[in-house]
């Protein structure tokens, strides 16, 4: 019995896709993400949805997090791309997110 409630306790964190947190210091991070001003210069592209059941699995549509251990993965924004493991772009609609550079997906494997 302990076993079912143990995995059924977990089993949201799998469903949902992108759960992020933004930490303050890089050294806490998971990533580094650059944000960059075009598209085309992005690796993900991120839509931010409002509601947690709509982050998709590794799909570029994010969820942002209030507490640090409610994430999947901590993020650090910095200010050089060459600081960064991923760039992103954040687009308005939910439909344009998405990986425009595959070779960096595994950043977000879980």
């Amino acid at each position: 019995m302990m076993k079912v409630f143990s995995i059924l306790l977990l089993f949201p964190f799998y469903l949902f896709g992108q759960n992020i947190f933004v930490v303050d210091k890089d050294y806490k991070s998971d990533l580094k993400i650059y944000v960059v001003d075009k598209l085309y210069q992005a690796d993900l592209s991120v839509f931010l949805v409002n509601k947690n059941y709509k982050a998709k699995k590794n799909r570029g549509l994010w969820f942002k997090v209030d507490k640090e251990y409610k994430a999947e993965k901590k993020i650090f924004y910095v200010d050089k791309e060459y600081k960064s493991d991923i760039k992103v772009f954040f687009v308005d609609k939910s439909y344009k997110s998405g990986w425009r550079n595959e070779s960096k997906k595994y950043f977000f494997e879980l």
